[in-house]
């Protein structure tokens, strides 16, 4: 029987027009497994309200056509549903599409649904906000609260963002209790991995897996500014865990205390939570065709 597949389309995501993109998955997609139909999302949050509505009809597969926040808003809606979802990159680093694997170039992404090729991923949670790729609070949240109101999308504009915020930027302090065991950091930023990458192969936890069952809390302690090129250059070079400034620790159940209640990011989307926050893994919880 051929399978319901629905595309949503982020219009902005990536910096990139996709207008055209139900013509081109049309003559990419196999008719003779797949019945397609396109929806244009408005605005954020549209897509994940749709998807909420179609995982209880008769959609089967339900496919973000954009970046890691596409993905997390169609996700949430779709793990533990018995739904399938698919990913098309357009975003702006693409970090869960390159860690499975799957192809950037959107023609063959769209070829790559076609082998119906299922995967089962882990998932995680921020005070019950569901998360696929990468969370976290500190400076890579504050960069994504910035980021997120920048016309220019895609690495230069991210890059360009981070270095004018750094200077001006302030080291926290933060109690972490990590599956039981309590310990005080001061850190720069904490990255919740669930994959080893923030996207554009920008790796934080080289080490990372979609699949263990484990969470990587990636600690940055602060540093001087000359070593945040350094920094940059490991994560390049998937070498991040040689660093005095990173410690890695792996757990299910975490809980991090900061100093007030402030912005985190689920994907790369800022969002404001409180001074405590609960942290855990739901294993292999996510259906995705790779």
């Amino acid at each position: 029987m051929k399978k319901n597949i629905t595309f949503f389309i982020n219009p902005i995501s990536g910096g990139k027009t996709k207008l055209n993109f139900p013509e081109m998955a049309d003559k990419f997609i196999d008719p003779a497994k797949f019945c397609p139909t396109y929806i244009f999302t408005e605005a954020a949050g549209h897509a994940h309200q749709l998807a909420k509505e179609m995982v209880e009809g008769d959609t089967n597969i339900l496919v973000a056509v954009g970046g890691d926040g596409t993905i997390n808003e169609i996700a949430s809606a779709v793990e533990g549903s018995g739904k399938i979802i698919g990913i098309i990159p357009y975003g702006s680093g693409n970090g869960l599409a390159r860690s499975l694997g799957i192809p950037l170039n959107d023609k063959q992404a769209v070829q790559r649904l076609n082998k119906l090729n299922v995967n089962r991923i882990d998932s995680g949670t921020f005070n019950g906000r569901s998360f696929f790729n990468m969370a976290g609070i500190g400076f890579d949240a504050h960069i994504s609260a910035v980021f997120a109101s920048n016309v220019k999308r895609g690495l230069g504009g991210y890059v360009k963002t981070a270095i004018t915020e750094i200077t001006n930027y302030q080291c926290q302090h933060y109690i972490l209790e990590i599956d039981g065991k309590r310990i005080n950091r001061d850190a720069f930023m904490i990255s919740i991995a669930n994959s080893s990458q923030f996207g554009n192969n920008a790796h934080i936890s080289p080490f990372a897996s979609l699949k263990d069952g484990l969470l990587d809390v990636c600690i940055t302690k602060p540093f001087p500014l000359y070593q945040f090129p350094v920094l940059g250059y490991r994560m390049f070079s998937r070498s991040t865990h040689k660093s005095k400034y990173v410690e890695i620790i792996k757990g299910k159940k975490i809980r991090i205390v900061r100093e007030g209640r402030g912005t985190i990011h689920l994907d790369g989307e800022p969002c404001d939570m409180a001074s405590e926050l609960q942290i855990e893994i739901k294993p292999l919880s996510l259906s995705v065709l790779t």
